[in-house]
């Protein structure tokens, strides 16, 4: 609450800024009249008319699952992150035993935030892990999909090369896993709720390095289109935030990977690559109420990359 209040008086403040100089520069008015001009602009603004607009970002109350944490700098870990501190509680999975000790010592950094077990490859392990999550939380609000593999043979090399199995693995865990995790998240968005997955620019234009996955995030895209009509009428929102190149761990898989960053910030219109926290709280603003009138969207968070012709 004391971070909210925060966050209103300094939506309040830049307001009053705005209005001085509005009062000085365009209407020409003197300094103290400007000045007498914000006073009665905080008299007669309270401060709940500013938190009407900061609590639209609230997940206060809203219970979260966030899939794919596998590090410090993965981009579910961000995500995480945002919806914490935006007051969400959150369920966070890890893939099996292997990666347990470093999720764990994650998630204990998180207020209120509980650790599952899930391998999505798994229909077993969903349909259980779903049930630990209906008896612990009983209603669902978010769910976000930080999930992708293929295997490394089939991301390096011709894509011509690309092999059957790997075809299949690449889309079974990038892809198939988001309607498997919809389908069972589904009954638990009694109230509605909001769903989220991660794609890339490499799903419609050509990526060198990328390959299968490329192809696996066009279908990922797909998907979130045909699951926001499927799930629309329950008040279930589906969309994507396709990302600029962040180094992660999964990004290591991606051939010229930091030539691909240096490209990117050399022709992104703000010329720089995107940092991780503006992919989580562009993830927030997907599960919060401010958004309650999007889904079946590519969101792109990328400093203006996909907008360039070259």
């Amino acid at each position: 609450m004391l971070a909210k209040y925060i966050r209103a008086q300094l939506a309040l403040a830049g307001l009053s800024f705005i209005f001085y100089t509005i009062s000085m520069l365009v209407l020409g008015f003197p300094h103290a009249l400007a000045l007498g001009v914000c006073r009665l602009f905080l008299l007669s603004c309270p401060v709940s008319a500013i938190e009407v607009y900061v609590s639209m970002l609230s997940m206060q109350g809203k219970n979260a699952v966030v899939f794919g944490v596998a590090n410090k700098r993965s981009i579910a870990w961000a995500i995480a992150q945002s919806l914490s501190q935006a007051g969400a509680k959150l369920a966070i999975t890890y893939m099996n035993e292997r990666m347990k000790a470093e999720a764990y010592d994650l998630i204990a950094s998180l207020p209120g935030a509980e650790p599952f077990q899930c391998d999505v490859s798994s229909d077993s392990e969903i349909e259980q892990l779903f049930s630990q999550l209906k008896e612990r939380y009983g209603r669902l609000d978010a769910l976000a999909h930080c999930i992708a593999f293929a295997p490394a043979e089939d991301m390096k090399g011709d894509f011509l090369n690309t092999s059957r199995e790997g075809f299949r693995i690449a889309h079974d865990v990038s892809v198939y896993s988001l309607i498997a995790l919809t389908r069972a998240a589904a009954p638990l968005m009694s109230e509605g709720g909001s769903v989220i997955t991660l794609t890339y620019f490499g799903a419609e234009k050509v990526v060198p390095g990328y390959n299968v996955m490329g192809v696996a995030k066009a279908s990922l895209e797909a998907t979130v289109r045909y699951l926001a009509n499927s799930v629309g009428p329950r008040k279930i929102r589906v969309n994507a935030i396709s990302a600029g190149p962040i180094m992660t761990l999964a990004a290591r898989g991606v051939g010229d990977f930091r030539e691909m960053l240096k490209n990117h910030a050399e022709h992104a219109p703000l010329k720089r690559n995107v940092d991780v926290k503006e992919v989580g709280d562009t993830a927030l603003f997907l599960c919060s109420p401010a958004a309650s009138g999007i889904t079946g969207e590519t969101l792109y968070v990328d400093c203006g990359y996909n907008i360039m012709g070259f």
